[in-house]
């Protein structure tokens, strides 16, 4: 599991298992502009994509997560509509 903390300057990656080595491409002028921004940050594009990473791949487990908890909701019916004030009343 990798966990991901915002410190003063950058990120930083806290690591509890192997690291897995990837190899990919892009364009010369995006890889450019991508450091330069990581190193306005204060951090190095690999720690900036895995970052990235780290949020892509849990994004999709809370969608699924939501999606699911709608869908087993689906059956609730509140009996009628109600107005803004009616909601926030306490």
């Amino acid at each position: 599991m990798i966990r991901v903390r915002s410190l003063r300057r950058g990120w930083r990656i806290d690591q509890s298992s192997p690291m897995k080595k990837l190899t990919f491409s892009a364009d010369d002028d995006i890889v450019r502009k991508a450091r330069l921004i990581a190193r306005a940050r204060h951090t190095t594009l690999n720690s900036a994509f895995r970052v990235w990473l780290t949020q892509f791949a849990t994004s999709d487990e809370s969608t699924m997560s939501f999606d699911c908890l709608m869908e087993k909701l689906r059956y609730v019916n509140a009996g009628q509509h109600f107005t803004r004030d009616e909601l926030n009343r306490r």
